[in-house]
């Protein structure tokens, strides 16, 4: 009996151990995700990424492919024998995650959402790969940008905004999110705030009757945004000439660089020489 004892405790401190070692082969299955493990010197630590993470950086294009955000091929992802797999939970990957879990596979979810819940990500998943100071070092530098920036423009009027996700059909940020913190960082007033969702679906009809003073258009969408939005010279935006185009991803990735991207806001929405003034900071 006592030997039965002492060979489960050994058993469940050498799983005690295991789980508490740094990952060391990590396979992301979403952009953002990866964004943060090379932000963090881990790049070396990845053997898998999804399809899109391949494209949207070039760092990890040779890296064997496991699949879309959606749909991850569970053979694809066992074959390369992660020691973790991190992922941004959703509806469709919920059977994966179980698959995984039955082949004894590490899991790590997280859903950035908020502009606190990137910066916790940024520190659960430094910590699960080892990079623990490199992680505080990243969020420190955003937290020290964002309170630079508050500074420089407490003084400013306010003015309201819209940040366009997609045109049609028109999806915009909503409140709760990171995008919607970065906002109110840099001195506008996000009107998608009070709707339900944190990404959520618009008409035409509310956006008109919302008359954003600015129109940030962040759309994969190839026509320029000033001629798009041209067509409704209505809104305050567009006849003051305050529709300004942001390529995907600058600011709306949940990602480790949400500095630069209060940054570039700063550019959009204040002019280069304030935003050069935070860099000199």
């Amino acid at each position: 009996m006592r030997g039965s004892v002492v060979c489960v405790l050994a058993l469940l401190l050498a799983s005690a151990s295991m789980a508490s070692a740094p990952a060391r082969r990590v396979v992301s299955l979403n952009p953002s995700l990866s964004a943060i493990l090379l932000a963090l010197d881990a790049e070396a630590l990845l053997v898998g990424v999804d399809d899109f993470s391949a494209r949207q950086h070039s760092a990890l294009a040779a890296l064997p492919r496991v699949g879309g955000f959606y749909n991850p091929s569970l053979e694809r992802v066992v074959a390369l024998e992660p020691d973790l797999v991190v992922l941004v939970p959703s509806l469709e990957q919920r059977d994966f995650r179980a698959q995984l879990a039955a082949f004894g596979v590490p899991v790590l979810a997280l859903d950035p959402v908020s502009f606190e819940e990137v910066l916790a990500s940024i520190e659960q998943l430094g910590a699960r790969v080892g990079r623990v100071a490199q992680a505080r070092a990243r969020v420190e530098a955003v937290r020290s940008m964002r309170a630079r920036v508050l500074k420089l423009l407490a003084a400013k009027p306010r003015q309201t905004a819209l940040l366009v996700l997609q045109r049609d059909p028109l999806f915009v940020a909503g409140g709760g999110t990171f995008v919607d913190d970065l906002l109110d960082s840099v001195g506008v007033e996000n009107l998608a705030r009070e709707l339900p969702g944190h990404w959520p679906r618009v008409s035409r009809e509310w956006l008109i009757a919302a008359a954003p003073e600015w129109l940030i258009d962040s759309s994969d969408d190839p026509q320029a945004a000033t001629h798009y939005w041209s067509r409704w010279p209505s809104l305050p935006a567009v006849a003051t000439a305050r529709v300004r185009a942001l390529p995907p991803g600058v600011v709306t990735l949940p990602g480790p660089w949400l500095d630069r991207a209060l940054v570039q806001l700063v550019a959009l929405l204040h002019g280069p020489d304030l935003a050069a003034e935070l860099e000199r900071a």
